[in-house]
């Protein structure tokens, strides 16, 4: 894993294959293909191993920021949902491409169920009407920001929270008049 994520790091989805990662991992090929008979169930791996740790992320801010208020919970779980970028920018970018492009395997699905779960909850707490469809538009409104911002190499993540961060709580209608931080 550590292999492919320093491929993708360097060069992208388009650079990766098997025989590059045996190479850099130190292993046969034969074996890489005992574990991952594939390049793209290396991938799945990679992306199922980011979604954990935005998952876990969400789960703290979440809990950390439940009862403090709707605009508090909303910036604490936009901030978790970008944190994978801010661990590795580059791998996180060429990962949340190629994602857009795998099919999308039980697990990952559950995870990113249980993410908009989360924000389900938040909203619920908070007296919001509807929470699960509000919630669906807000994560289609994070994420679609998030991947245009992304995909034009945009890489100040701290720019990138306070835009989300002013389009959701603008359909909230909560956005405060000065726009600013917390």
């Amino acid at each position: 894993m550590q292999a492919a994520a320093r491929i993708l790091e360097r060069g992208g989805g388009e650079s990766l294959n098997t025989n590059q990662i045996a190479d850099l991992a130190g292993v046969s090929i034969g074996s890489l293909y005992q574990y991952y008979p594939t390049k793209e169930a290396i991938l799945a791996e990679l992306i199922r191993q980011m979604r954990h740790e935005m998952h876990d992320d969400m789960v703290t801010a979440a809990t950390q920021a439940a009862g403090q208020g709707l605009e508090r919970e909303v910036d604490a779980l936009v901030a978790a949902t970008l944190r994978h970028h801010l661990r590795n920018p580059k791998l996180a970018q060429a990962l949340e491409r190629i994602e857009d492009q795998l099919p999308m395997d039980a697990e990952i699905a559950q995870l990113k169920q249980n993410m908009a779960g989360l924000v389900v909850g938040a909203l619920a707490r908070n007296g919001i009407a509807d929470p699960e469809a509000i919630a669906f538009d807000l994560v289609a409104i994070g994420h679609g920001m998030s991947h245009a911002a992304i995909a034009a190499g945009q890489q100040d993540f701290d720019n990138l929270h306070r835009r989300i961060r002013r389009a959701v709580l603008g359909y909230l209608q909560l956005a405060s008049d000065s726009w600013s931080d917390p």
